[in-house]
């Protein structure tokens, strides 16, 4: 029996820059089409404020879209951590998409079917071409050691401004070094 490793696909909207390459993969990837209205991840921008933010389905644990799914074309996976579609049961009524809190459900551009993002049965595209690691794909223990370690540095660097600690860097230096 495989063990069971819980990841998520995590956004950092302080990363993204807005360039949209991760519609554009994901769409390649999916309809072997570059457009970004077929992909499964979708740059919000806030032109006024200079910020974008990624957003996908978050692939919920207690999934709102697959509890008003009237034929349970939707389901928990598990194993991969995620909310599938089964388009043999799927009837097309958009019921999921009007559901979803966030927006991740949504259609194809050709808008006979909804889609979602499918984690790239857990080796996302959108990842692997994200310059500036704004997308993630990190097990979920891993995650708050790393942002407890984020949070430490932060400080750190607060404190080296106000008051000359130790460096970061020095700090992580092994002692008797």
């Amino acid at each position: 029996m495989r063990e069971v490793v819980a990841k998520l696909l995590l956004i950092d909207p302080e990363k993204c820059t807005g360039c949209r390459t991760c519609e554009v993969v994901c769409s390649l990837s999916h309809e072997q089409r570059c457009n970004p209205a077929e992909s499964r991840i979708s740059i919000v921008k806030y032109h006024d404020a200079g910020i974008a933010i990624p957003m996908t389905c978050q692939n919920c644990q207690e999934p709102v879209c697959a509890a008003v799914c009237p034929t349970n074309a939707l389901r928990p996976d598990s194993e991969m951590g995620r909310v599938v579609i089964d388009y043999e049961l799927c009837i097309g009524c958009k019921l999921c998409v009007a559901a979803c809190p966030i927006g991740g459900m949504g259609l194809d551009a050709r808008g006979q079917r909804v889609i979602k993002c499918d984690l790239c049965d857990g080796d996302p595209v959108c990842v692997k071409f994200c310059e500036t690691g704004a997308l993630k794909y990190l097990e979920v223990a891993s995650l708050g050691l790393a942002k407890r370690r984020e949070a430490a540095q932060k400080l750190f660097q607060l404190l080296e401004r106000v008051g000359g600690t130790v460096s970061y860097e020095q700090a992580l230096r092994p002692k008797g070094g």
